[in-house]
């Protein structure tokens, strides 16, 4: 009795294990690799992560009843062999083992296909279509930067036998190199100078005898003050590049006295240095044309003050801003701590206002590429904007000396709009996109800053901003601008 009931038993398991040992004999030589289809994939890095898109076909696949495929996307190492990192795989069932796989699931048993954490668990449905959309992603890390896109399938059958793996290389390099956005910048050529003018001021501060204007060479340090002038007119006269064209002269006084006396006697003092520059220099008085007495000068005095540590410095600029009348205002001074402020002015603040400013104004001849090279060595103030520009151009844009030239010419030209943009293109050329915004802040509004100021955003990250000033100078006919605006497409795009 007993062996009648032990055979039963004994043909069930043995069927069962023939019929499992039959399609794993059976499915080993099929291929599935061969009959999924893979399209449409995508990998991107987006901030910290790893992304992959992609279409999995098993349209073509006939799947067993008692069959299950784990379908495993990964990253493989192109350096490292044992470098990788899966994806969430897809779990395709067959009709019979979705079941079973589901009840695994439900009643979370050990080695059930939910603890593989799965992007989704399909029953196949053989000679119908089936698409899965899959999308997943993974922790960025640095050896992702060489790495393949492989797929891996692992066949199982009945009782999860194993029905042996397949693995395939979808994409050689899966992180594709991107090509960093190509903003072009602009630079913008000045125009020439027809006739170069530049002019200096120098001052000279002489000695005069008591209610006296006549210069007196040997009084008091006058002498070191004519050496002063004769150097500073020798040398552009000296200079063959230079035509000095017009001097002027402004005479000034200090405060005490009156306002009426002060004014008159600066004019006579200003007339006697520009009657000595005619004199001793041979110097036209056609080219002297303006001889200017300019009086008390009170802003001399209110930056002196300011300057200072002199007692009721407050107090004293409290007069010079708000007593309007010159003379009320001296005498206002005089009551301070009883003369004795007063009397520190007159002491150390006055005499540096006794002066006498000349302006010297003159031409430049125009220069070669070759000669301004040198120039910009020596005595750059004597370049145009134009001549600085076409310097620039025999250097690569990338060099540091090409960056050079805009920034002097920007120092010299300080408040020129393009010595403004040229320059600030130069410091988005050395990646400072900092200074170049500096820069760019005194010209935003300036159609010809646009497209740079587009590009500096852009490398700033600020998209928005960026085609928003670049729609304004493609707009504007800037050709340019039309370029960077497809680069911030593709960019967007990209992320």
């Amino acid at each position: 009795m007993t062996t009648n009931r032990i055979y039963p038993s004994l043909f069930i398991a043995a069927t069962l294990l023939f019929i499992c040992i039959g399609t794993t004999t059976i499915q080993a030589q099929q291929r599935y690799m061969d009959q999924l289809v893979i399209t449409n994939q995508q990998v991107n890095r987006q901030g910290d992560q790893i992304s992959l898109d992609m279409e999995i076909d098993v349209t073509r696949i006939e799947l067993g009843r008692n069959e299950t495929l784990i379908v495993t996307p990964l990253l493989q190492s192109n350096t490292d062999p044992n470098m990788n990192a899966t994806f969430s795989p897809v779990i395709v069932n067959g009709a019979v083992r979705n079941k079973v796989v589901n009840r695994e699931i439900a009643l979370n048993t050990k080695n059930n296909p939910g603890k593989l954490n799965p992007f989704a668990i399909i029953q196949r449905e053989n000679r119908s279509t089936q698409v899965v959309r899959y999308h997943a992603t993974l922790p960025s890390e640095p050896w992702m930067n060489d790495a393949s896109l492989a797929l891996t399938i692992e066949n199982r059958g009945c009782a999860g036998c194993d029905l042996g793996n397949e693995d395939k290389t979808l994409m050689a390099r899966a992180l594709q190199e991107t090509r960093p956005p190509d903003y072009q910048l602009t630079y913008i050529e000045p125009a020439p100078e027809p006739v170069k003018v530049r002019s200096e001021r120098h001052s000279a501060s002489f000695n005069y005898l008591f209610d006296r204007y006549d210069l007196l060479p040997n009084f008091k340090h006058n002498a070191a003050e004519f050496s002063k002038v004769d150097k500073v007119i020798k040398e552009v006269r000296g200079n063959s590049d230079l035509t000095i064209t017009e001097l002027s002269v402004e005479g000034y006084a200090s405060p005490e006295g009156t306002f009426a006396y002060n004014r008159s006697l600066s004019e006579k003092r200003a007339n006697s240095f520009a009657a000595y520059l005619a004199s001793t220099y041979q110097i036209e008085r056609s080219q002297l044309k303006k001889i200017t007495g300019m009086g008390e000068d009170w802003a001399g005095l209110r930056k002196a003050v300011e300057g200072s540590q002199i007692a009721n410095k407050q107090e004293i600029i409290r007069i010079i801003n708000n007593v309007s009348t010159p003379d009320a205002r001296d005498a206002e001074l005089m009551k301070l701590s009883g003369g004795e402020t007063y009397q520190q002015l007159l002491t150390s603040f006055y005499p540096p206002l006794r002066r006498t400013d000349y302006i010297i104004a003159y031409s430049v001849r125009a220069f070669s590429v070759e000669e301004a090279k040198a120039m910009l060595k020596s005595n750059p103030r004597l370049l145009s904007l134009n001549e600085m520009y076409l310097v620039a151009e025999t250097y690569p844009k990338e060099s540091k000396e090409f960056r050079e030239v805009f920034d002097i010419a920007a120092r010299l030209y300080p408040d020129d709009p393009i010595a403004i943009i040229n320059s600030a293109a130069t410091d988005l050329e050395g990646g400072n996109i900092t200074a170049a915004l500096e820069r760019f802040e005194k010209v935003k509004e300036d159609p010809r800053a646009w497209n740079n100021l587009g590009v500096a955003y852009a490398r700033a990250g600020d998209l928005t901003t960026a085609a928003a000033y670049l729609k304004k100078a493609a707009a504007n006919g800037d050709p340019m601008a039309k370029a960077n605006l497809e680069e911030i497409k593709k960019t967007t795009k990209n992320q």
